[in-house]
């Protein structure tokens, strides 16, 4: 009874602030919305969205199956493409349905969020506060549908943190089979139970979470293929795009060659320093306190940095603070995600007809590059905290991996 009395009035703080963070949203996309996303209104007023601009280019308006169009396929995994045909059944026809169809699933994306911020509660309900509070996660919360991904991501982390493994794979392969970002966790989660020496539960896991991501998308590979793989050959073939620090550098004037080439040795580059950092650290740890470090990581040096793509850090940001130490750097990370929010839809708005609007090509690059900077310290700063405490013999009697690959040398004449 205790227990129940004491989180009550957390949980009431917390239904209260996400239900003013959705308000908030929609406020800020109301003079889109009112005037059916308008150009160039959208990159004027900072309102954009995929959801009324996708309704009609991916002929949702007409019901046609997500992957059903060829070179009008969503350009999205499995399940979130169900979830943009589902819901546009909904939709009665008239000029308005576009207007219709967004509030029908940024409903449905205000409920996933606070079913996030709830499951962040029950993992780090110390700073869960902070999902809610995030100005750029208000500020984006509306531009895509990616709180059906999150949402079950923090579900595979909760239930993981808590050694219900096969829970935490089916949530995960859900995840992954909505937006695909997560499957970056698979690695930090195989570690963990690696490194308990659970090996049987890490060929499980590995199993249960690519086995029930088949079982999601085979019947829609089977069927329509060449729509299924849009997603996947975009992402393959794409060069670089709006907020990835190799446009920036674009914009400015340094133009990188062999792009895909230099991403796929930067992410092993990343895997590789994510596994030192893990064997450095003193004790186990939990996914909730690295899933953060590793996905902003590639999401920073990646070839294309949406601005809905905070969405998915924050809440993983949340859970990874251990410190209340840890607070400047979150705030100083969120002024950084605020500005670049700014800056892409004035620099944007420069080149859709807003002749009194505007951000030249330099000021956004820089902005992009202080973005990706200030991640990049906010990493900096729980790095430093999760290894501070770390002895010279680390706390279950290992040498560090550091020492042992850089300081062998001491051990000779």
């Amino acid at each position: 009874m205790r227990t129940a009395f004491r989180w009550s009035p957390l949980l009431l703080t917390l239904i209260g602030l996400t239900l003013l963070a959705s308000a908030l949203s929609f406020v800020k996309s109301g003079h889109c919305r009112d005037n059916l996303w308008a150009s160039p209104d959208v990159a004027i007023h900072a309102c954009y969205s995929d959801i009324p601009a996708l309704f009609t280019s991916r002929h949702l308006d007409e019901h046609q199956w997500s992957y059903m169009g060829g070179s009008t396929s969503v350009e999205y995994p499995t399940l979130m493409g169900v979830v943009m045909w589902a819901t546009a059944w909904l939709v009665p026809n008239g000029d308005s349905s576009p207007r219709t169809y967004f509030d029908i699933n940024i409903f449905f994306i205000a409920l996933l969020l606070l079913a996030s911020v709830l499951i962040v509660a029950r993992i780090r309900p110390e700073f869960a506060y902070l999902v809610p509070l995030s100005p750029a996660l208000i500020a984006s919360l509306y531009i895509n549908w990616d709180l059906w991904g999150i949402a079950t991501m923090l579900l595979a982390i909760h239930f993981f943190d808590r050694h219900k493994y096969s829970l935490s794979a089916v949530s995960l392969a859900v995840s992954i089979a909505t937006k695909f970002f997560p499957v970056l966790l698979i690695l930090p989660a195989l570690f963990i139970l690696w490194r308990k020496n659970e090996i049987r539960d890490a060929v499980k896991y590995l199993g249960i979470t690519v086995g029930i991501w088949l079982l999601i998308n085979l019947p829609v590979v089977l069927t329509t293929p060449r729509g299924w793989w849009t997603f996947y050959q975009l992402n393959l073939s794409r060069d670089s795009e709006w907020g990835s620090i190799w446009y920036a550098f674009s914009l400015l004037g340094f133009n990188i060659k062999n792009l895909n080439y230099i991403s796929i040795l930067l992410l092993l580059a990343i895997f590789s320093a994510m596994a030192i950092y893990l064997f450095e650290l003193p004790n186990i740890p939990t996914l909730a306190q690295v899933s953060f470090i590793l996905m902003a990581s590639v999401l920073c040096v990646g070839k294309v940095y949406s601005p809905q793509y905070v969405l998915w850090l924050v809440p993983l940001a949340v859970i990874a603070m251990t410190d209340k130490r840890a607070l400047p750097a979150f705030w100083i990370w969120q002024i950084g995600e605020m500005i670049y929010h700014l800056a892409i839809w004035q620099h944007l708005a420069s080149g859709s007809g807003g002749h009194h609007f505007g951000l030249p090509a330099g000021g956004y690059a820089i902005a992009t590059l202080l973005r990706a900077g200030v991640c990049a310290y906010f990493i900096a700063v729980l790095v430093a905290h999760s290894l501070k405490k770390r002895s010279p013999q680390g706390r279950d009697g290992r040498r560090p991996l550091l020492d042992f690959l850089f300081g062998s040398s001491s051990s000779y004449p």
